[in-house]
């Protein structure tokens, strides 16, 4: 009788370690999930830089906005534009 009811003390002790383990996993899988959303919301903000830096910076002879005074205020300006365009996408959309 006595070795019945540890049995079932073990059991249970058992299921509750089970049960916290699971929670410490499911905690470790969210808090990934929300760093790998936050490495892709900053991915995706400067792909679209990147793509315009390496437009502009190809030697090309025949690009008429690298004779423009301004061009490199323009180009920087669509970049920050840009930037701040996504943030505030990402910020309404609760994913920063």
């Amino acid at each position: 009788d006595h070795s019945v009811q540890l049995m079932d003390v073990v059991e249970s002790y058992r299921d509750v370690l089970s049960g916290l383990t699971e929670i410490h996993i499911s905690s470790i899988g969210l808090r990934t999930n929300e760093i790998m959303r936050t490495l892709t919301v900053i991915s995706a903000i400067f792909i679209p830089l990147t793509f315009i830096a390496g437009v502009y910076g190809m030697n090309f002879e025949h690009m008429p906005e690298l004779k423009k005074p301004y061009g490199y205020f323009v180009c920087l300006g669509v970049m920050i534009l840009i930037a701040i365009g996504q943030l505030i996408y990402f910020k309404k959309r609760r994913w920063l």
